[in-house]
């Protein structure tokens, strides 16, 4: 039998192991190390500098970010884990042809494990901007080099391996928001309990960490932290890097879903420096969407985290700079160049600035909603979750497509699936491929006019719900443990406020000729007036230099191909914002 085209054969992504799918990783081992020829070592040589180290030096040592990639010319390296609980494992040793990297490189950030050089050691060190050169000049080596750092991520996440060790005592919601938002972001980590080991407890012993305090989490460089936030865990990572006002970007991104990360692939591609801002995790709300089947190319579906993975690399791979959880908290637009502040008050500036920001979802009004948040109450529906609700009764509450997509996914991991939705029926908002999948899937049952109107609980979380029938009146309590919202989503433009960023009646942002001329007005001081360019662009808002994409955009087509075209049609309306402007400010960061 004929094989496939290689373009039919999916590529692997973190995403795989998120959906708990068997990879053969040992069947792909010459995948994961492939080996380099002499030859191709000698084309590598104008892409780094030679070094060379005696036995037993350390080459690096996890939560250290100076190399892009190493390449082995001579002698043997040792890779380890270093967990930060006075343990080390030997996760393999290499020798001369190979390469150290791993996908987390490509943008510069710390490394994940240790090495030790075996006997004399002579290394081609490879910057983490000549790393993403040669991965684009030297295509076939790139597509190999490419594959080799996905497939390695990959084996972290699937053997606990690298990563933030976290400590706590399981049903903790400060562990399950810090866990989520890991996973969320294909970042490798292990969770143990107190007792899981003599290494786990003696941490305890020493820290010692009230109930406020759990989880502790042990960074890769040994750093310990009581409960930190997710902003502390992002700069312990590198996920979330250190941002001077010095530098001028050429384009800003804010919101890195599927429209953010396309206008930064495209943008960087195309010579223009980007920043790219994510509160969350990359992929937005596609992200958490359990299969996409509408999506062109992708016959057999595909997963919201799979897509965005993909494209989170592909920046990368164009030298994006992707800072997360960074949250935009205030759009200067008095001056030039534009000025984001963030929440922890950094601030950041570029000459043009994209909004993708896409939506904040909406919380109902209940009493003790934020106390369950995490603890039975859930917005996402990932494997995490997926493993907490196994063989259990769940809520879901909502009747878009994203609830129709993680009533399907749940149904293979809970006993039964109840969705609940105020209406009548599905028809009015969902498509019809998910109606007609949810009908045929018999552990999903709907109720229809109906609401939940109550939560109740413990210290151990969520133990019951309280459901009213709209119709009849009559209420009933339920004791499901876990509630899934997906109630729909507001426009996250309250932020854009100072700027009079102009927006609908609904909040969503307006854009080219849904326009009034008296909207588009000049911004005191600022050289750039709207009268000064020569068209009013598609995607341009009410200030000049300030566009809205994807679900942030009044009129838009919610759908993540829309928003990914949007992405891709702003790059050209922004050169073009860039040829024409009247006055030049700061000269932006040169691109590398």
């Amino acid at each position: 039998m004929a094989s496939l085209p290689t373009e039919f054969i999916p590529e692997t992504s973190t995403e795989d192991v998120m959906q708990f799918k068997s990879l053969d990783l040992p069947g792909r081992s010459h995948q994961i190390s492939p080996v380099f020829t002499d030859a191709e070592l000698q084309r590598l040589q104008r892409y780094g500098h030679r070094q060379q180290y005696a036995d037993g030096a350390t080459l690096f040592e996890a939560g250290d970010c100076s190399f892009g990639m190493l390449v082995i010319l001579s002698g043997r390296v040792s890779i380890s884990r270093h967990e930060g609980l006075e343990q080390s494992t030997i996760l393999r040793e290499v020798g001369r042809g190979h390469f150290i990297a791993e996908v987390g490189q490509l943008s510069g950030r710390p490394t994940l494990v240790n090495g030790l050089a075996v006997g004399e050691v002579e290394l081609l060190v490879i910057s983490s901007e000549s790393l993403r050169a040669l991965i684009v000049a030297e295509a076939e080596m790139g597509e190999r080099i490419v594959r080799a750092l996905i497939l390695r991520r990959v084996g972290l996440i699937e053997g606990n391996a690298g990563g933030p060790v976290l400590v706590s005592p399981a049903g903790n919601g400060n562990l399950f928001q810090l866990q989520s938002f890991l996973a969320a972001n294909g970042h490798p980590h292990t969770v143990l309990k107190p007792d899981d080991g003599a290494a786990a407890q003696a941490l305890v012993n020493r820290y010692a960490p009230t109930p406020q305090e759990w989880p502790l989490v042990v960074c890769p460089n040994g750093t310990v932290m009581k409960n930190p936030s997710l902003i502390e865990l992002g700069r312990c990572l590198g996920m979330l890097p250190d941002l001077s006002e010095e530098t001028i970007f050429d384009v800003l991104v804010v919101g890195a879903g599927p429209a953010g990360l396309a206008t930064a692939v495209y943008a960087a591609s195309e010579g223009l420096s980007v920043l790219a801002l994510e509160q969350r995790a990359y992929g937005g709300q596609a992200g958490a969407s359990a299969r996409i089947e509408n999506y062109l190319g992708f016959p057999t579906g595909i997963s919201g985290r799979a897509l965005a993975g993909r494209a989170y690399v592909q920046a990368q791979k164009f030298g994006v700079e992707i800072a997360t959880p960074a949250t935009a908290l205030k759009l200067h637009c008095e001056d030039w160049p534009l000025r984001v502040t963030l929440s922890d008050n950094t601030t950041v500036r570029a000459r043009t600035v994209v909004l993708s920001c896409g939506a904040r979802y909406r919380r109902p009004s209940l009493a003790n909603l934020k106390t369950y948040e995490g603890r039975g109450v859930y917005y996402w529906a990932s494997p995490i979750e997926a493993r907490l609700c196994r063989q259990e009764e769940v809520i879901l509450v909502g009747g878009g497509n994203s609830a129709g997509q993680a009533a399907v996914f749940l149904s293979a991991h809970a006993a039964t699936v109840h969705m609940v939705i105020r209406g009548s029926g599905l028809a009015a908002s969902m498509s019809t491929y998910l109606i007609e999948r949810i009908a045929a899937t018999p552990n999903i049952i709907l109720h229809t006019h109906t609401e939940v109107i109550a939560l109740e609980g413990n210290e151990d979380g969520l133990s019951g719900v309280g459901l009213r029938n709209n119709q009849s009146g009559e209420e009933k309590e339920s004791p499901v443990r876990h509630v899934f919202l997906f109630v729909g989503a507001d426009p996250n433009t309250d932020w854009l406020g100072d700027c009079a960023v102009a927006v609908d009646e609904k909040g969503f942002i307006r854009t080219g000729f849904d326009l009034t001329r008296a909207e588009c007005r000049a911004r005191g001081n600022t050289p750039i007036s709207p009268g000064d360019l020569p068209d009013r662009q598609p995607l341009a808002t009410s200030v000049p230099g300030v566009f809205a994409i994807g679900d942030i955009r009044a009129g838009s087509t919610k759908r993540v191909a829309a928003a990914v075209g949007e992405g891709a049609a702003v790059v050209s309306q922004i050169h073009g914002f860039l040829a024409n402007l009247p006055v030049q400010a700061d000269k932006p960061v040169e691109k590398t």
